[in-house]
């Protein structure tokens, strides 16, 4: 009884041993080797198990795992202090150590580990291998037309020579013709037979420069698509490549023009019926139908802008390259429409910025070296014809290579969104050196292109 008043641990030592004293009195060798116990306030009593090591307390948490330290005080457990520093205890936590290495997180969680850097898209071509921005496809159509700028603007100022050949032969024919409206008295038969040569003319020249824009838009792939993956393209190459596409090309584009000849006659005719039918009332159905006739044509333009891309490239033929250019521009339609249009913004400003001052000068030069005395005559007019033509021809010819570069790349930006094709377009990269002389891919439906020779 009189060992439990006198605060005797309860260590399981009998009070007489082991020097024989029963007085509760610690021996001095045990009392030298036990560390010092916390402060404790002035009068309260001894702990119950004063003499041993403190130890604190601790919260509930997962077991540590081996060799691991537990924690010390109020706050979670650390890892061990520097060497001489001791534990912490009371109210606040033991810190870990500063200095280099990693150390543990706030609150003793453990340290996070390393995750891996930041790594950019691999680009081995003109444009990174990744769903490409507005800024990203301008500049890749630039850089690729300045890659092969023969191929590119050589092909380009070509067919457009052509049709500004065939445009000023035809002018110049309806231009004679016209010369009998100067007559005092023009018969209907004259004045009618020149309007007609007139408009025949302007059907044939439109004709003639759809078909050279359609192949000049389905051979201009050829190099865009192998500057993708670093290849250049000669100017003979390139029509190498892209003759045997040039029939399904061409089978396109008459697919498109006989839909849009179908929906012009269908719109003329209901046009004609309402104004039989409704009178002065016709304007009424007439105007909101040629509206959505216009909206209708812009959005199917839109919705198989990148068919010819499709068709040259994957080795389609017409009608599937509408129907996967119909499928990949399925829910980026205002962003393509966007992309389109900027485009040929873009392109009619500069174009007509630079040629139109160019075309002035050379109508003056022309008109001061011909004789002012000189009897007024149509044909007169055909050097500045001709003039103007060629420097049209000429700016127009930049401008649809950059525009078939956008397409092409439009092409490409598509099918990295919705099929994952930078990495078709790595492995094409990666196989280039065994095939450089051809477009890279087979006529698979996961390949980047096709194959001379292969299936259409």
């Amino acid at each position: 009884m009189s060992d439990q008043v006198k605060g005797q641990p309860d260590d399981g030592v009998p009070g007489g041993a082991p020097d024989g004293r029963g007085d509760g009195v610690e021996p001095p060798s045990r009392s030298s080797s036990a560390p010092q116990s916390p402060w404790q306030a002035p009068g309260a009593p001894a702990p119950h198990d004063q003499g041993r090591p403190a130890q604190s307390w601790q919260s509930p948490g997962p077991p540590q795992g081996p060799g691991q330290p537990s924690g010390q005080g109020w706050g979670p457990g650390y890892p061990p202090q520097g060497p001489g520093q001791p534990p912490g205890q009371g109210w606040g936590p033991g810190y870990p150590p500063q200095g280099p290495g990693p150390a543990g997180g706030p609150y003793g969680s453990r340290p996070f580990a390393a995750g891996p850097l930041y790594q950019a898209p691999p680009k081995p071509g003109v444009i990174p291998l990744r769903p490409l921005g507005l800024g990203e496809i301008l500049d890749g159509a630039f850089q690729a037309c300045r890659k092969n700028p023969v191929a590119t603007f050589g092909t380009a100022i070509l067919l457009q020579a052509v049709v500004a050949l065939v445009t000023v032969l035809l002018l110049g024919n309806v231009m004679s013709s016209f010369e009998t409206l100067e007559a005092e008295n023009p018969t209907p038969d004259s004045i009618i037979a020149a309007f007609a040569g007139f408009g025949a003319v302007a059907g044939v020249s439109g004709v003639v420069s759809a078909v050279a824009l359609l192949v000049l838009q389905g051979i201009l792939v050829v190099p865009i698509a192998r500057a993708v993956i670093n290849q250049r393209t000669s100017f003979a190459q390139a029509w190498r490549l892209a003759r045997g596409r040039i029939l399904p090309l061409l089978g396109f584009g008459l697919l498109t023009f006989a839909a849009g000849l179908v929906g012009l006659v269908l719109v003329v005719g209901i046009s004609a019926l309402a104004i039989l039918g409704l009178d002065e009332y016709s304007a009424l159905l007439i105007v909101p139908l040629v509206l959505g006739a216009v909206a209708l044509l812009v959005w199917v333009s839109t919705k198989i802008v990148v068919a010819p891309a499709a068709l040259m490239l994957e080795g389609t033929g017409p009608w599937t390259s509408v129907k996967r250019s119909w499928a990949l521009t399925g829910g980026n339609w205002w962003r393509t429409f966007g992309i389109v249009l900027l485009t040929s913004i873009i392109v009619s400003i500069i174009a007509s910025v630079i040629s139109a001052p160019l075309t002035f000068a050379v109508s003056l030069i022309v008109g001061f070296s011909s004789s002012a005395s000189a009897a007024p005559d149509a044909l007169d007019s055909l050097p500045v014809l001709l003039a103007t033509q060629a420097i049209t021809a000429l700016f127009s010819a930049i401008g649809y290579a950059f525009q078939a570069g956008v397409t092409s790349l439009l092409y490409v930006d598509l099918r990295m969104r919705r099929e994952g094709f930078d990495v078709v377009l790595m492995r094409e990269h990666e196989r280039g050196g065994s095939t450089p002389g051809g477009i890279p891919g087979g006529p698979s439906g996961t390949s980047f292109g096709y194959q001379p020779g292969g299936p259409a």
